[in-house]
Parts: C-alpha cells; sequence; structure tokens
C-alpha cells in the first residue's frame, strides 16, 4: 500500500468525503434531526456507502443549545436505528468527534467512520447560553458572554501593538469577501463593519449567530482510494488545552495551538492552505501568531509571506468562521473544508483549526495532505 507522504502513525487515515447545510439564521421550520438528515444522506452518497457499512459513527453537539439532556439521541433518528451500530458523541465541536473517530480507526477497530455535528443557536440567547462554559464560582456569576471576553482579547493585542483596529477590519473584509463564493456561507460579499458590539470590536469582526450541521467521512488505507479519487490524508493531529480561566492566560498568544502544531507536524513542510476557526477577527491574528503564518495587509487584506519563507497560504479561503459560525460544527467544517480543497487539487498540503471554550482556550490542529501529483 503507498501512504501520504509523511505519515507518522500505525494506520494512514483520510478524509473521502464532507458535507454541510447552508447555514441560516433561523431554522425554526427544522428539527436537529431534520437540519441533519440531509447532510448525512449528501456524505454518505459520495462514498457510496449504506450506513450499515460504516464501522463508527460520532457526533458533536451541545445539549445547552437544545435545551434537553441527551438531546443528540435524537438525531440518531437521522443516522438510522437499523442495523444497530458502533456509536459515539462528544459534548464538544465535531472537530473533536473527529478525533475520537480517528482514533477508533487507529486502533484497528473499525476501518471507516461517519462524523458529523450540529447546532441551533436560534432558540436562545447565543451569548448567555455561553456564560455557562466559565467557571462556576468567579466568573459565571458574573455574566460575561463570549463577545466580551473576546473584545479583552483585542484591547490586549492592540496594546501590544500587535494589530489596531483598521486590520481588524480588514481580515472581516477579507473573509466576507472570499466567502461570496462558498454557496454555504452565511454572511457573504461586502458586510459593513457596523457598530461597535463591545470595543474595540465591531459587528463585523464577530461571528454570525445561526444554525447549521455538516459531516464527514473518514476511511482506512486503500479503503480510502477506492472511495475517494484524491483522499485527504490526516498526517498530523493533536488537541491541546489551557488554563481555564482567561485571567490565567496570556490572551495576546495561543500556546496550546502551537503545541499542537508542532505534535501534528505543522511545521515540518510549507502549507499553501489554513483553514482557521478563529470566531473574532482579533482570534486569526493570535492563531496566525501561534502556527507561523504571514499577517495580513492592512490596506488590501491579502497574506504576507510567512515567517518560515514559505510563500503565501490562503487562510479561511471558505470565509471562515466570520462567514458562518455554526455551534458545535464550525471547527469541523474547518477540517471539512480544507479537506475538500485537496479532493479537488487547490490544495496539496493544509492545516485546519478548531477551538472551543472563551478566548481559544482549547485547540485543535491537524495537517491534511494529498497523494503527489
Amino acid at each position: 500500500m503507498t501512504g501520504p507522504r509523511t505519515s507518522r502513525y500505525a494506520r494512514d487515515v483520510a478524509v473521502v468525503a464532507f458535507a454541510q447545510s447552508d447555514h441560516l439564521r433561523r431554522t425554526d421550520e427544522l428539527s436537529e434531526v431534520e437540519m441533519v438528515m440531509p447532510v448525512l444522506h449528501e456524505v454518505l452518497a459520495a462514498t457510496g456507502l449504506k450506513a450499515g457499512e460504516i464501522g463508527f459513527t460520532c457526533s458533536g453537539s451541545s445539549d445547552y443549545l437544545a435545551g434537553r439532556a441527551f438531546s443528540f439521541t435524537m438525531t440518531l433518528d437521522g443516522v438510522g436505528a437499523w442495523p444497530p451500530i458502533s456509536e459515539s458523541h462528544v459534548e464538544m465541536d465535531g472537530a473533536w468527534a473527529l478525533y475520537e473517530a480517528w482514533v477508533k480507526i487507529q486502533t484497528g477497530e473499525a476501518d471507516t467512520a461517519l462524523v458529523y455535528s450540529y447546532g441551533k443557536s436560534s432558540p436562545g440567547s447565543l451569548r448567555d447560553v455561553l456564560t455557562r462554559q466559565l467557571d462556576p464560582y468567579y466568573l459565571a456569576p458574573l455574566w460575561p458572554d463570549a463577545v466580551a471576553l473576546a473584545a479583552l482579547q483585542a484591547q490586549a493585542l492592540i496594546d501590544a501593538g500587535e494589530t489596531d483596529e483598521s486590520a481588524l477590519a480588514a481580515i472581516a473584509a477579507r473573509s466576507r469577501a472570499d466567502a461570496a463564493t462558498n454557496p454555504h456561507a452565511q454572511l457573504r460579499g461586502a458586510v459593513p463593519q457596523g457598530d461597535y458590539e463591545v470595543r474595540p470590536l465591531r459587528t463585523g469582526d464577530c461571528p454570525p449567530v445561526g444554525d447549521g450541521a455538516a459531516a464527514v467521512v473518514l476511511a482506512a488505507g486503500d479503503l480510502a482510494r477506492q472511495l475517494c479519487e484524491r483522499p485527504a490524508w490526516i498526517t498530523g493531529i493533536d488537541h491541546r488545552i489551557e488554563a481555564h480561566g482567561p485571567g490565567l492566560r496570556d490572551l495576546t498568544d495561543s500556546p496550546s495551538t502551537r503545541t499542537a502544531a508542532q505534535h501534528a507536524g505543522v511545521f515540518d513542510a510549507p502549507v499553501d492552505t489554513a483553514e482557521l476557526h478563529a470566531p473574532f477577527s482579533s482570534q486569526e491574528v493570535v492563531l496566525r501568531k501561534a502556527l507561523g503564518l504571514g499577517d495580513t495587509d492592512t490596506e488590501t487584506g491579502t497574506e504576507t509571506e510567512t515567517e518560515t519563507g514559505t510563500g503565501t497560504v490562503a487562510v479561511n479561503p471558505s470565509g471562515g468562521a466570520l462567514a458562518a459560525n455554526p455551534m458545535m460544527a464550525a471547527g469541523l467544517i474547518r477540517i471539512g473544508e480544507a479537506a475538500a480543497r485537496i479532493h479537488r487539487g487547490a490544495s496539496d498540503r493544509a492545516v485546519a483549526h478548531a477551538t472551543s471554550g472563551p478566548c481559544l482556550q482549547q485547540n485543535l490542529v491537524a495537517v491534511l495532505e494529498g497523494d503527489p501529483r
């Protein structure tokens, strides 16, 4: 078997299919099951596999968004109740569900895996819901929401001289411009920066609130080549976590992202694509530094050369989380978007990043590569 260019694991595992919903501000007419089912059907159809041929199924979602315990069991109706399946769930973004599925394949317990995630943020106040992930004794009672905490991070970056409001606006403008060709994005094309949400972040610096779902299929070895003309091999993957309290961290840096990138092999060779889960424009600044990517030109919004001298990198060509940020699915979408570019030959080596928690608390980094052309 001919494996990918740089495999460091017991088994070669690849993303062989990716599908996502259209991300919308509201989907009142749809249940979670109805939102997920078309995505599951699409991703399986892309491989020709049936549900009964999948070795392992793993999902990512949040009961806090649904407002009821064990809500993920409802969406299993979309997978199918028969034949019985090997199934698991993570109360996190689907990127971590993908990691669990990848581990399952590495152990030899499965050769294929279906990973899906979804989130409906429209029924309630997302800013209020996200306060529940904070320390329950000191922070949560004060109700600081995700936007306020991100604004503290943005101000710290400005005070450190690492960015300014015009640079943040350029990141937002570039992201929405790139999303113009993404039919699934919630915000596409020119979007005004608007008024301050929490200074120094304006509306344009913040992600849209919306509903959406995504799914990928993983496969091992030669089976991956049978299911996909150009598989996106996961040649490195790692995730790390930092201190829970934002006050215990340097918000201008992300050592957990850097450590995960080192262990995933990001710095071993040049990358041509970076799909970064940066819900706020200021967080892209932090992630670029942690991953050794170039800065964005303030006036044009284009990327400069990377610190390692490997040339320009297409950062969030899909538009990123600033164009569509369905909770619990946006990180998996970053992996899926990077894989899709490899599938269609637009990328040879990509880095995908997912985050969870306030101010980039938890970070997952994956390297995806296509076979040499």
